[in-house]
């Protein structure tokens, strides 16, 4: 079984028998027919992977890799918020008229900064720092930028990365405000890992560990009988990513660049319904 399995598996226990619920509440997130979404929550969730010990996607279901790499691609090396520049249809419900998701995710990414260094965004301002001072305690990014709040069609949900390079490993710590575990858990998971693989080769670094940080995590109630049934799946060993070698500039990346070899999952084979 690889780790991944195994923290999913713990952590959807340990929210279905001890997670609070929230009736009684306001309720933002609705379903399509209009009734409040319910969960039930745990706060303060922190899972660690080591990726040089094995990719961290799940086998017990299926995750769509590709969509999420050209997700993250879109956000950190497209800096995009229009979707219009995204190859799936995951953010159409939060577009406006004209594709875009306002100052968002990749708006913050692409805004420069005046560093005694230079002018930086926060993606070249990693690069260099990686390069130039991999020692640095101040190698971050944060996407919550509570003067453009109000012009976000959705406030960001994974919203900080804070990296450290030590022997040689690049690792990160994740934070997260609130995670829809059954949708986006692996899903952020397994990006946020290629991220971390992306900028370690870039570095000429090695991926190291990945700390994810969830403030609220949470199962929707139309999810829990989908939960229960995932938990039954057969698992496999881990599989292994693999970097194309010939790419080192993180500009370069694409979704075709990354292989993952003895890849094997057990398909959910029903619809999951979705909370806007």
């Amino acid at each position: 079984m690889s780790f991944a399995d195994t923290l999913f598996i713990k952590n959807c226990r340990d929210i279905l028998n001890h997670g609070a619920g929230d009736e009684g509440g306001s309720i933002r997130a609705r379903w399509d027919d209009g009734t409040p979404a319910h969960t039930l929550r745990l706060f303060g969730v922190v899972n660690e992977y080591d990726l040089a010990a094995e990719f961290p996607i799940l086998t017990l279901r299926k995750t769509n890799l590709s969509a999420a790499i050209d997700e993250i691609l879109w956000i950190w090396q497209k800096k995009s918020n229009n979707i219009r520049d995204l190859n799936s249809h995951i953010w159409d419900a939060w577009a406006d008229e004209n594709g875009s998701i306002g100052k968002a995710y990749g708006y913050q990414l692409g805004i420069r900064h005046q560093y005694n260094e230079g002018m930086f965004d926060q993606v070249d301002r990693i690069l260099y720092d990686l390069k130039h001072n991999p020692s640095s305690r101040r190698i971050l990014s944060n996407l919550y930028n509570h003067q453009d709040l109000n012009e976000m069609r959705l406030y960001p949900c994974a919203y900080s990365l804070t990296f450290n390079v030590s022997r040689g490993y690049l690792n990160a710590i994740l934070n997260q405000r609130s995670q829809d575990m059954l949708t986006a858990n692996n899903w952020n998971v397994c990006q946020y890992a290629v991220l971390l693989y992306m900028f370690a080769h870039v570095s000429g670094l090695q991926a190291g560990r990945l700390l994810h940080v969830i403030a609220d995590a949470h199962i929707y109630d139309r999810h829990i009988p989908i939960v229960q049934t995932i938990l039954d799946h057969p698992v496999y060993d881990a599989p292994i990513l693999q970097i194309d070698p010939s790419v080192r500039d993180f500009y370069d990346f694409q979704v075709s660049s990354f292989q993952l070899s003895d890849y094997r999952y057990t398909r959910l084979g029903q619809k999951i319904p979705v909370a806007v």
